[in-house]
């Protein structure tokens, strides 16, 4: 068992899966982004319909294991499509690691978005209101930005178990870096080596986000 030996002879591999890795979950995440702030928009929105189908959403994430959800898109919604327009239909394995991740990390985000707007006093939409700004450009302008700098923290923390739980998307196909571990271990039954250095390369990509996050916080307060 010669770990350095297997990191020379597994590298190529793993670093052509953790680019995939990286890859998905960075799109997954700036579209999750773009989900979970008009979800969250949504549920905090006086129309019913936008509150019920923000609640159903989350409910649903929330209430499902993220290996169900990639399944389901990759393997079940394909299968519905079919049976309803009576054509034929698939979804790529990128495409389905990609909504499985958005929608996953949008419904988080979109609770983390609620709270942090929450925590925004609430005198300063009356102030923009009273300036003449709209609700929606109060919102953009005064109430959005104080809640980015809030909820940043948690935000990071989101990203963080995103590009964890990215690992289970090997389960549908994805050519992400477990796959090439899985790969690699079959051809070599280097189970202990290779699994230690996938595990050592997350926590670098992790330590290093921590440490920027941490940074970016003591930043924004003015530290």
């Amino acid at each position: 068992m010669n770990l350095f030996g297997v990191l020379g002879d597994a590298y190529p591999l793993l670093l052509q899966g953790l680019g995939m890795t990286l890859k998905v979950t960075v799109i997954s995440l700036a579209l999750a982004v773009v989900v979970g702030i008009f979800t969250c928009l949504f549920g905090i929105s006086k129309i019913p319909p936008l509150r019920w189908l923000s609640k159903f959403y989350i409910w649903l994430i929330r209430g499902t294991p993220m290996l169900v959800q990639a399944m389901y898109i990759y393997l079940a919604v394909p299968q519905l499509v079919q049976l309803i327009t009576g054509s034929e239909f698939t979804i790529s394995i990128f495409t389905a690691s990609i909504a499985t991740l958005t929608l996953n990390a949008g419904a988080y985000m979109s609770e983390i978005f609620r709270g942090a707007i929450e925590a925004v006093n609430k005198g300063q939409m009356e102030a923009a209101r009273s300036l003449g700004m709209s609700y929606s450009q109060s919102m953009v302008k005064v109430i959005l930005p104080q809640a980015v700098r809030i909820c940043l923290p948690s935000l990071v923390n989101q990203c963080i178990i995103t590009l964890k739980d990215s690992t289970i998307l090997y389960a549908i196909g994805l050519s992400e870096i477990m796959y090439f571990g899985k790969i690699y271990v079959g051809r070599t039954f280097e189970v202990f080596a290779t699994y230690t250095w996938i595990a050592v390369f997350f926590l670098v990509i992790i330590t290093i986000l921590s440490v920027v996050s941490r940074r970016i916080e003591r930043r924004l307060k003015g530290q």
